[in-house]
């Protein structure tokens, strides 16, 4: 009898191998990530926006004035990859950058009514995204839920395995 078993080239069957590619979260986030970024970029081209720019606008959207340490916090990026992102934001007329009254050293972030706009277009993006995916909104929520507590426990995980030989 012929056994259906894959079986890789170390003669391990490759539905248990714990090293096949389609084993690693890591592989299938990546693949997501690019697949569901794909389905964004046409949605954000009529607004002139990257992803990591529609992710900066609603991060001002949300609450403004704010920080840039807020805002890198917010979406974990760091100042070295945020810095461009508003400086090409401002460029477009779509946020400003201001230093905080109280405290000079705060870079403080505000879209401009051009942005206030844009957000008036940008509405109907996650209707568009939840259609063109073809997935029920249900269970994109719960995934988006479970991809948050992921997150949570792998930055956890990282600020443990730093903290480890202080």
């Amino acid at each position: 009898m012929v056994s259906s078993d894959r079986v890789n080239s170390d003669g391990v069957n490759a539905d248990t191998d714990p090293l096949t590619i389609e084993r690693q979260v890591c592989f299938a986030l990546a693949v997501a990530n690019r697949s569901v970024l794909g389905v964004y970029r046409p949605l954000l081209e009529p607004l002139n926006l990257t992803h990591p720019q529609y992710l900066v606008m609603l991060a001002a959207w949300e609450s403004s004035p704010r920080s840039v340490k807020d805002i890198a916090e917010t979406l974990q990026l760091d100042s070295a990859s945020l810095s461009p992102l508003l400086k090409r934001l401002e460029s477009l007329g779509y946020l400003t950058r201001t230093r905080a009254p109280h405290d000079e050293r705060v870079l403080l972030i505000e879209p401009t009514a051009t942005g206030w706009e844009l957000r008036q277009s940008a509405l109907r993006i996650p209707e568009q995204v939840v259609e063109r995916l073809g997935v029920p909104l249900a269970e994109l929520e719960e995934l988006r839920a479970m991809l948050q507590r992921i997150n949570q426990q792998a930055l956890s995980a990282r600020a443990r395995s730093s903290s480890v030989g202080v």
